[in-house]
C-alpha cells in the first residue's frame, strides 16, 4: 500500500506543479471554458503518458547512453513553448471562439514530448518505480500517473475557467492572455538556462 501511495504522491506533484502545459490550458480554461480546452488535456495526458512508456520501457537506455540527447531536446523544446506562448499572447480576446485559436489535442501531445519537464519528471519515476527484471511495477505507476494526469490538467483548465469570471471584459482577457503567454515563454527561458548550467 506504501508503494502506491508514493506513486500517487509522486504523480500529484509532478501534474499538478505549474509548467508549460498547465499554464496552457490555465490560458485556454479562461478563454474557452472547460470543453474546449479538453481536447489539450487529452493530449497533454496521453502525449505524457506514451512518453513515460517510452522512456519506462527501454529509451531510457539510449539518454544514459548521449545524456547530451536532453540539451538538444530542450532547445527544440524551448522553441516550441515559446510558439505556444506567442499563440497565447496573440490570440484575440473576443468572445467569438470560431475566430481564435484554441489550443488542439495535437499540440497538448507534442508539448509534452517536446517539454524538459516533462522529459525530466519521466526520468525520475522510471528510476524510482522500474524494476530490472519485471515490467508490472513500472506498468502499475503508468496506470497510475495516467488518472492522477488527467485529474491534474482538468484541474487546471476548471481553474482557467473560473479566472473567466474576473476576465469580463476583452481588454481584461488580452491582458490576462499577455501575460500567461510572456510567462510560458519565461518559463521556457528557464527551462534552457537549467539545461546548460
Amino acid at each position: 500500500m506504501s508503494l502506491f501511495i508514493a506513486m500517487f504522491s509522486f504523480s500529484l506533484a509532478m501534474s499538478i506543479s505549474p509548467g508549460p502545459v498547465n499554464m496552457v490550458i490555465v490560458s485556454s480554461g479562461a478563454s474557452y471554458g472547460v470543453r474546449k480546452t479538453f481536447s489539450f488535456v487529452s493530449g497533454g495526458t496521453i502525449g505524457f503518458t506514451s512518453l513515460l512508456l517510452f522512456i519506462g520501457l527501454g529509451f531510457s537506455n539510449v539518454i544514459n547512453l548521449y545524456p547530451s540527447f536532453l540539451k538538444y531536446l530542450a532547445v527544440v523544446g524551448a522553441l516550441f513553448i515559446v510558439y505556444m506562448g506567442y499563440l497565447i499572447m496573440t490570440s484575440i480576446p473576443e468572445l467569438n471562439i470560431k475566430k481564435q485559436k484554441q489550443p488542439t489535442f495535437i499540440q497538448g501531445f507534442l508539448l509534452q514530448w517536446l517539454n524538459p519537464k516533462a522529459w525530466i519528471a519521466c526520468m525520475a519515476g522510471v528510476s524510482l518505480f522500474s524494476l530490472p527484471n519485471s515490467h508490472q511495477e513500472f506498468l502499475t505507476f503508468s496506470l497510475i500517473y495516467f488518472l492522477v494526469c488527467y485529474l491534474s490538467l482538468f484541474s487546471w483548465s476548471v481553474i482557467g475557467s473560473k479566472v473567466a469570471i474576473l476576465l469580463n471584459s476583452d481588454f481584461k482577457l488580452k491582458l490576462f492572455n499577455q501575460l500567461m503567454g510572456g510567462l510560458l515563454i519565461v518559463t521556457s527561458c528557464f527551462l534552457l538556462y537549467s539545461q546548460f548550467n
